[in-house]
């Protein structure tokens, strides 16, 4: 009795962190595309690496030292790359040139890309039920796509939408490839070095783009907001999700995903951002039938555990 009652406790927690860091992701997407207004997407996705990586190197000094072996340390560099650079950096680059509701409906994708990731690099079984799902999700995704080049009112466009589609895969590798590396160190430590290579890596890029920008001119709102992409849907939302994958089944995690287009279309609509429709209203039936579909099949672990049985 006291096991059951300890997993579900942990359960609970697992739910209440990974809710929380999706409605934090849904709310970033009108916040970060308000801060491109103002600042360019190299200097945004730069201030949220460089801000993340000093958040997460000062929580670590108030933790037990974890030490990272040497046969990892480049893995972890190149999951950087998937997991940062690649992922927020093609993010924020699509942002710039799509609307907040179409990016948040975009990352829904994300269970899909993820479970053919699986497939291929964690030789999980794609079954029928998979196969429906992807097909039905890819058919969002595409009729998002090219609703956003025929949107008339310029605040849409397919490009920006396929490099938010693109970050989706990039995660989805980092998931699956890397995923020895994710459970074996703590979340912190894991996210320290992640985005203090990220941060390395994109410096370089951006530099110009930080040098010229008109710091006085700024108003204090979007210091606020950028603050908030920084430490609030990169930081701690970084910070739930890895902690929850400790405590929740992938598949269970990726159904949460779902909230983020909600919680971003209710606060781009009262902000006057974005319009929907109904393409969009089409493409996110699609999407979350296809999540669905996909999130009830049956992974590799349940097909090993039912011949046992």
């Amino acid at each position: 009795m006291k096991k059951e009652t300890l997993y579900n406790e942990k359960s609970y927690k697992g739910h209440l962190l990974v809710l929380s860091a999706n409605i934090i992701w849904g709310l970033n997407s009108p916040i970060a595309k308000s801060v491109l207004n103002h600042l360019t997407a190299f200097s945004v996705t730069t201030f949220r690496m460089m801000g993340a990586a000093a958040a997460f190197w000062i929580l670590s000094l108030f933790l037990p030292k974890e030490k990272i072996e040497k046969k990892d340390r480049i893995r972890i560099f190149f999951a950087a790359l998937f997991a940062v650079v690649f992922n927020q950096g093609l993010f924020i680059f699509g942002l710039s040139k799509t609307s907040p509701i179409d990016s948040s409906i975009i990352t829904t994708t994300a269970p899909i890309i993820t479970m053919i990731a699986s497939a291929f690099f964690l030789k999980e079984p794609i079954t029928h039920k998979k196969i429906i799902g992807v097909i039905v999700g890819a058919l969002g995704a595409i009729t998002l796509i090219l609703s956003g080049q025929a949107n008339i009112s310029n605040v849409s466009s397919g490009f920006g939408n396929a490099l938010i589609l693109t970050a989706q895969f990039s995660f989805a590798i980092y998931l699956t490839v890397f995923r020895d590396i994710l459970t074996k160190y703590s979340p912190v430590t894991i996210s320290k070095w992640l985005f203090l290579y990220a941060s390395f890596c994109f410096l370089p890029l951006s530099f110009n783009d930080l040098k010229t920008l008109p710091y006085a001119t700024i108003d204090i709102d979007i210091w606020l907001q950028l603050s908030f992409v920084v430490f609030g849907a990169t930081f701690l939302a970084y910070l739930f999700m890895m902690s929850a994958q400790k405590l929740l089944r992938p598949t269970l995690i990726s159904v949460y995903n779902n909230i983020q287009p909600i919680v971003a279309t209710l606060l781009a609509l009262a902000l006057g951002m974005d319009r929907l429709g109904w393409d969009k209203a089409l493409a996110i039936s699609l999407v979350f039938i296809g999540v669905y579909i996909v999130t009830q099949s049956k992974t590799k672990a349940d097909l090993e555990k039912k011949r046992k049985d």
